[in-house]
């Protein structure tokens, strides 16, 4: 059983919360593949360069942020599990940046709502990312955007 919980956020949406405390490095989340799909949409994971998946549960419903408190690892079997990337507060909003499963963006509005400090300004895809902050998330990313990276130098 997850420890999180779909919550109501005044303004946005819905959003997925802690409903204990996660240490750094704690799985948070474990993705399950529920469907490979033959295109991307707005739910969809980008699992490889052309290939998308819908997960079970609630990793869907996962916010985006500038300054996220998670990131990705894949399972054995394809999925994104969410990382805690610093230590997250029970009742506390679970993010990641979109960035780190997905090469490019399309179905998003251009500007950014996150509210972080740090906001791009606009949700990017990982090739549209500055390469220092592609340093910082290097652990936390799907393995094949750094393919892509390597293959388009």
């Amino acid at each position: 059983m997850e420890s999180v919980e779909l919550k109501q956020i005044i303004g946005k949406g819905e959003g997925v919360f802690a409903t204990k405390t996660f240490k750094s490095r704690e799985t948070v989340m474990v993705g399950i593949i529920e469907e490979i799909l033959d295109k991307n949409d707005s739910h969809a994971s980008q699992i490889d360069e052309n290939k998308f998946a819908r997960h079970a549960g609630l990793i869907s419903k996962v916010n985006h942020s500038c300054d996220p408190n998670c990131g990705i690892r894949v399972n054995q079997t394809g999925g994104h599990d969410f990382v805690a990337i610093k230590n997250i507060a029970f009742e506390e909003e679970i993010t990641f940046d979109y960035v780190m499963r997905n090469y490019k963006i399309e179905h998003f509005p251009k500007r950014c709502l996150c509210g972080a400090l740090n906001c791009r300004g606009s949700i990017t895809g990982w090739k549209d990312l500055p390469k220092e902050k592609k340093e910082e998330y290097k652990s936390f990313v799907a393995p094949y955007l750094l393919k892509l990276d390597a293959q388009s130098s």
